[in-house]
């Protein structure tokens, strides 16, 4: 294949909050074939690992699905460049997508989560 998908979290020392994100992020690394999650910072794989790997493996577009729920400084600036530095160090292309919390699905399955803990509650 020549198109990744990089579900990009931010990242964190803590493995328990990784293991949170791994298996948000595994329903669609089963659907997408050849998609990988990254990190932006504090935990591996980074998403200079992916996309140097993807590179090597003859991959040479990338689209980044930012699992942010705003895009503030880091999808702003920080991803920005690194994507710049990224596609010059690699002669890639990469596309970043918006973040997650910009699609309305994602209010309606919160939406959904908040209706279902009221009828456990209720009960």
């Amino acid at each position: 294949m020549n198109h990744r998908i990089i579900l990009l979290a931010h990242g964190s020392s803590d493995k328990r909050w990784c293991d949170t994100f791994e298996q948000l992020a595994s329903p669609t690394l089963d659907a997408v074939p050849d998609s990988r999650i990254a990190y932006m910072e504090l935990a591996e794989p980074s998403l200079d690992t992916i996309i140097t790997e993807g590179t090597a493996e003859g991959v040479s577009q990338f689209t980044i699905v930012p699992l942010f729920l705003a895009a503030g400084r880091h999808l702003r600036k920080d991803v920005p460049a690194m994507i710049s530095e990224l596609e010059k160090a690699n002669g890639v292309t990469i596309k970043l997508a918006p973040p997650i919390g910009e699609n309305p699905l994602l209010g309606q399955a919160i939406r959904d989560l908040v209706l279902q803990q009221l009828d456990t509650s209720a009960t």
